[in-house]
């Protein structure tokens, strides 16, 4: 197997927060019960992964298949002395949408930690850095608590910018500033929903994980999981609330518009309103028949225009005292 095709690190962990790097030939030799954990992080999509997970890793093959499946909704299920955990981030790799969430799949027993990704992940490759500066897990079940707590802190910038958008769409209703604001309630709703899809199934994965009783998870890991799960619960939280409040600013914004069409028809009818007994003695002295009062009268035109005014100035009075204006 070529290893450069699949094996994106491996890591012989030396439990005091640093590790060293092997390579695919170290990690094969290395047995399966070992004091020193060893982690293995590989590339889905490659054959060669599937090649080694099935032939080579002893793993029961449902586990190889859910490690390979191209569904990644976060979950925690045990399996013998070990836990399949799959999560889920936001995409933070150049040009991509942070909404179009990345998946890892991660399985360990305590003795080795095998992730599988199929892009890249910000909150793993900080897991690697910590290792290589010395600052990293020192066990399995602090590697999974580091890389679920990296996964959750991540999201947090990205639904605050959520956040920060909804209260600019607020300020331009306010403003009356309302051209576009319709597409971008919409956009903001459409991202809400996505990222609600999978941090909300997240949340109750960390809580299925907080009542599994593994020998490789201490208190101190333990504590950790409880405050990414604390961190998700905010995260959804958030989330309801700024899709809430893009629903009341959409109503808002109906309203206002609503109301504005309102406001111009009445304005409208007040017009046409005005202007219709005008036109009725207009159109009446306008008609081309014999017997037209004042057609030889020098001043009927301005007879006619000054009753116009009179007529319209009684109307407007009309409607103040009536209260329609």
């Amino acid at each position: 197997m070529n290893a450069g095709s699949h094996l994106i690190c491996a890591y012989e962990l030396d439990g005091r927060g640093a590790a060293r790097s092997l390579s695919w030939d170290e990690a094969r030799r290395l047995p399966g019960d070992r004091e020193r954990p060893l982690w293995l992080h590989l590339q889905r999509d490659a054959a060669a992964t599937r090649e080694w997970l099935e032939r080579e890793s002893s793993l029961d093959p449902i586990l190889c298949d859910a490690l390979l499946s191209a569904e990644s909704r976060p979950r925690c299920e045990p399996y013998g002395d070990g836990l399949l955990v799959m999560l889920r981030g936001v995409n933070l790799n150049p040009g991509a949408d942070p909404e179009d969430m990345v998946g890892l799949a991660l399985y360990t027993d305590g003795r080795r930690v095998i992730t599988v990704r199929r892009r890249r992940i910000m909150a793993v490759d900080a897991v690697r850095q910590s290792l290589e500066g010395g600052s990293g897990p020192k066990n399995a079940g602090e590697m999974l608590a580091m890389i679920a707590d990296g996964l959750v802190e991540r999201m947090g910038p990205v639904i605050a910018e959520l956040e920060d958008e909804v209260d600019d769409l607020e300020d331009s209703i306010v403003a009356g500033r309302t051209e576009g604001v319709r597409l971008a309630i919409a956009e903001l709703r459409r991202t809400a929903i996505r990222l609600r899809r999978y941090i909300a199934p997240q949340r109750d994965a960390m809580a299925r994980l907080l009542v599994q009783q593994q020998d490789w998870l201490g208190p101190a890991e333990f504590r950790l999981l409880r405050e990414v799960g604390d961190a998700i619960l905010r995260h959804v939280e958030d989330l309801d609330a700024a899709r809430e409040r893009a629903q009341i600013a959409q109503d808002e914004l109906t309203h206002r518009i609503s109301e504005q069409i309102n406001r111009n028809m009445y304005l409208l009818s007040v017009i046409a309103a005005i202007f219709l007994p005008l036109g009725l003695v207009t159109g009446y002295l306008g008609i081309n028949v014999g017997g037209i009062p004042g057609a030889e009268w020098k001043y009927a035109f301005v007879a006619v225009g000054a009753t116009l005014v009179g007529i319209a100035a009684l109307q407007l009075w009309l409607f103040r005292r009536m209260r329609w204006i």
